[in-house]
């Protein structure tokens, strides 16, 4: 069982590396073959490419009675235009929402709007957001990245959201600096709460353990004493099943957060059970990372993936949530 996690680990690791390789990325896509077989792999977890997938998936599962968060797939960029581009797109999601009267967020990281070029660029694109995102009614969520960031996403966010409070963040449970930045965040907010999927040294964060699970509990248990609106963002039903038998997650202003194609059993159990679930959805070019990311986080979706790349019926997961 040991040497299983530790290969589990080792492969997680690998497929992360690979991920952020662009040479192998390039390949991928100017691989015709090979990019039409992974694309059907990426369809169990993103909605397509283009801008109506995603919207049209949120619109589905709106109906079906879900909350949405909505991501244009992107991260780490250093190109100014492209991070122009980035915020036209997002620009044009929120006024797609505003306009289709869907009630949801807009997820996304700052590294996709500047952040990896200027701290003070990423800052104006998202008080340029969350006007135009306050003014519609639709919410903005702020993504958290790796620790080496963390400082800076924090201070963007106090920023902005003094100004406009329907923007809100993520925290991470592994980090171990996250207690401290949660007790400093004004009540209330809009916060959500990760495990956290990056490798991060032992300096700054906690190995996925028991000890981990019960620190994401009391987490959430310290935000929602707090008065935060909190996004419980996680599939383990071990972590789960201790919080539904806290009686104020059943009485607070809190909601399960599960990402798109990952557990959809679980996500109908818990709203029939009369809990508010938020769907996380993607959509993008940037595919093959999210991918990447989805298959490295449990690495058992490897066998599905290989499944759905040589599958000739199209996988449409939106349509199997009840």
């Amino acid at each position: 069982m040991n040497h299983r996690s530790d290969l589990e680990k080792q492969f997680a690791a690998a497929l992360k590396s690979i991920a952020r390789r662009p040479d192998l990325k390039s390949y991928v896509e100017q691989t015709p073959q090979l990019n039409q077989m992974l694309r059907r792999a990426a369809a169990r977890y993103v909605t397509g490419e283009a801008r109506q997938d995603g919207v049209e998936a949120a619109r589905e599962l709106s109906v079906k009675g879900y909350a949405i968060s909505l991501e244009y797939i992107g991260e780490n960029t250093t190109v100014f235009s492209e991070c122009e581009a980035a915020v036209k797109e997002m620009m044009t999601l929120i006024q797609d929402f505003g306009q289709n009267g869907i009630s949801a967020r807009v997820s996304f990281d700052l590294s996709h709007i500047g952040l990896s070029l200027d701290t003070e660029l990423a800052y104006l694109h998202l008080m340029n957001l969350a006007e135009q995102a306050q003014r519609v009614g639709v919410e903005l969520f702020i993504s958290m990245e790796e620790s080496s960031k963390t400082e800076r996403i924090l201070s963007i966010f106090e920023r902005v959201v003094s100004i406009y409070p329907n923007v809100g963040i993520t925290l991470q449970a592994q980090l171990k600096r996250t207690p401290q930045d949660l007790a400093a965040i004004a009540s209330p907010s809009r916060i959500r709460i990760v495990k956290g999927a990056y490798q991060e040294s032992d300096d700054y964060s906690f190995p996925r353990s028991p000890a981990l699970n019960d620190r994401y509990v009391e987490l959430v248990e310290s935000s929602i004493r707090q008065g935060h609106r909190v996004s419980i963002a996680t599939h383990d039903e071990h972590i789960i099943e201790e919080l539904c038998k806290r009686e104020w997650v059943l009485s607070s202003n809190a909601e399960f957060e599960m990402l798109y194609g990952i557990r959809l059993d679980l996500s109908s159990m818990l709203k029939a059970a009369g809990h508010p679930v938020r769907i996380y959805l993607s959509y993008g070019h940037e595919w093959y990372l999210y991918l990447c990311h989805r298959i490295a986080e449990y690495p058992p979706n490897l066998f599905q993936a290989v499944i759905d790349t040589v599958s000739h019926e199209g996988v449409k997961p939106v349509q199997s949530y009840e």
